[in-house]
């Protein structure tokens, strides 16, 4: 039987050492939003009555002082919960409907914090734009109201009617990313690692 040469392992080593990569790659990509402001769920139930959870990351070297979000039109907004150290400011308009909140605090680098809230989804299928606007200690003001891929893009949630599949398996499928992140590294790792196998003398 003829054995593969070192050269040909070295070969398959570096195919498979540039296809876990890029598997990490294509999955680690979408996961960078994460970094931005983000309100939990990306994806909801028509009607139903949803805990929205706002996620701000400070991604600069001052604190951060502010935070405020805008309510998409057609939610019905309920509740807040206390978030320690910050205080809220809700804003209504003229009907009384509660068109946005601010929070103030102080939020240090290298941190994060969330504000959960409640609110009644559209009973028609939907996409919720969530824009929010976020000041430093230094006194600049980031938007996040950008169109989805930019730098700074406003988070998105989709409303529609409840599936068995996504009722089913919404927590394991959540995970799938990171397991897979996970084993393409191992893979990546084996392949680098994996001696060369020489022929018999």
């Amino acid at each position: 039987m003829r054995r593969a040469t070192p050269v040909a392992h070295r070969s398959r080593r570096r195919r498979i050492a540039l296809a876990a990569a890029a598997l990490t790659l294509a999955i680690t990509v979408p996961t960078l939003s994460w970094g931005h402001a983000v309100v939990f769920p990306r994806q909801s139930t028509t009607g139903a009555y949803e805990k929205y959870v706002l996620r701000v990351p400070n991604e600069k070297a001052v604190a951060t002082t502010r935070v405020e979000l805008r309510f998409p039109t057609g939610l019905r907004v309920t509740s807040f919960a206390e978030v320690p150290g910050w205080q809220l400011e809700v804003v209504m308009d003229s009907a009384k409907a509660i068109t946005a909140a601010i929070w103030t605090g102080t939020l240090p680098p290298q941190r994060f914090i969330e504000f959960p809230f409640v609110a009644a989804n559209p009973k028609a299928d939907t996409t919720l734009e969530w824009p929010a606007y976020q000041t430093y200690a230094d006194g600049e003001r980031v938007e996040w109201t950008g169109p989805e891929g930019s730098e700074r893009p406003a988070s998105v949630t989709t409303i529609g009617a409840a599936t068995a599949p996504a009722a089913n398996g919404g927590g394991y499928t959540r995970w799938l990313p990171w397991v897979a992140c996970v084993l393409s590294l191992v893979s990546l790792g084996l392949a680098i690692r994996r001696p060369d196998v020489r022929p018999a003398a």
